[in-house]
């Protein structure tokens, strides 16, 4: 008689020591990983395209909260602001800090231009500095590879 779990010397490899389907070959893990690797050659890049998209919201935010000051100002002053301090922003960083602003007046103080330049995780964004000018128009001094820039 044999004791439990043991088999008998003619059985066959899969009944000596471990069941059927008891575990993974190394073929199937190597599918595995390359189907992992794949995706994330994928997913990886249209992430960050989707983060830098995202965090250009902070330096339009910035943009049009300075032209509005700027509008305001005009309003009261008849002439556009030479600085931030003027408009009352302390410092030219954005809220969350990827983008910095200048202001470009003209000489008669009749025409702005406000760069937002992007600094930080967002400098290599495709978009490059955002622009806004007095008419509002809006541009970018780099590609649109990246999506709208605005």
């Amino acid at each position: 008689m044999r004791a439990p779990g043991v088999a008998s010397v003619g059985a066959p490899a899969c009944r000596r020591g471990r069941r059927a389907g008891a575990g993974y070959t190394l073929i199937e893990l190597m599918i595995v990983l390359v189907v992992i690797a794949i995706l994330a050659a994928v997913a990886i890049p249209a992430y960050q395209n989707q983060a830098f998209r995202a965090r250009r919201g902070d330096g339009k935010d910035l943009l049009l909260r300075v032209a509005l000051a700027e509008e305001r100002h005009y309003t009261s002053f008849h002439r556009y602001a030479d600085t931030l301090a003027d408009l009352g922003f302390g410092s030219g960083d954005s809220e969350r800090g990827y983008y910095t602003l200048s202001v470009a007046t003209a000489r008669s103080a009749q025409a702005y231009t406000l760069s937002a330049t992007p600094q930080g995780v967002q400098a290599d964004d495709a978009c490059a500095t955002l622009t806004l000018d007095h008419t509002g128009v809006k541009a970018e001094s780099g590609t649109t590879g990246n999506g709208d820039c605005w």
